[in-house]
């Protein structure tokens, strides 16, 4: 025998690992979301002028689910890599990667930060690129997977600066800036 584990003992590790890390990606992009009350019913994002580009709000949860699902499932083939060069430097930027993604909704939905938003996103492009990258080397098809997520966000980036470009008095809306505000009764 030459190999340290079987296929079965493989794929059993893939499974074990995807058990873990696709719920946890999924929750914590759900937590994500609904903490910073993301979405068409946050008032501010409803006062915007949305770019024509702008897809119908039903297809953002259809689509950060699956995705969040994918990203947890590439991570899982990467985690059960045991061995493997550069594994662990895949997976930490992958929490890297991670944590920004999940910085952007409280940013954009939460403090009306577009272009801080927008900089997070250009951020984000970057390290997903260099994730799909380290996922390559350690095993290709989760880098293939991440495919689809890095489509998304290069859209995700463009549709922010489109919201920044039509909605500059916006950017920042709704923050008191240290201002206190006088009701006469």
């Amino acid at each position: 025998m030459t190999a340290l584990a079987s296929r079965g003992q493989l794929r059993a590790s893939v499974v074990r690992w995807a058990l873990f890390t696709v719920p946890a990606c999924m929750l914590l992009g759900f937590l994500a979301g609904n903490l910073a009350q993301s979405g068409p019913e946050n008032e501010w994002f409803a006062g915007l002028i949305k770019p024509a580009i702008f897809p119908p709000p039903m297809w953002f949860g259809i689509v950060w689910t699956i995705l969040y699902a994918v990203m947890g499932f590439a991570l899982a083939l990467v985690c059960a890599a045991s061995g493997a060069r550069g594994r662990a430097a895949a997976v930490a930027l992958f929490g890297v990667q991670f944590v920004v993604n999940l910085a952007w909704t409280p940013v954009f939905f939460g403090m009306h930060q577009i272009t801080a938003a927008l900089g997070i996103l250009l951020v984000l492009d970057l390290l997903v690129i260099a994730t799909v990258v380290l996922f390559w080397q350690v095993r290709r098809p989760a880098a293939l997977l991440l495919l689809p997520y890095l489509a998304w966000i290069l859209f995700a980036t463009l549709l922010n600066y489109e919201f920044l470009r039509l909605n500059p008095g916006a950017d920042g809306a709704g923050e008191s800036h240290g201002t206190v505000q006088r009701i006469e009764i």
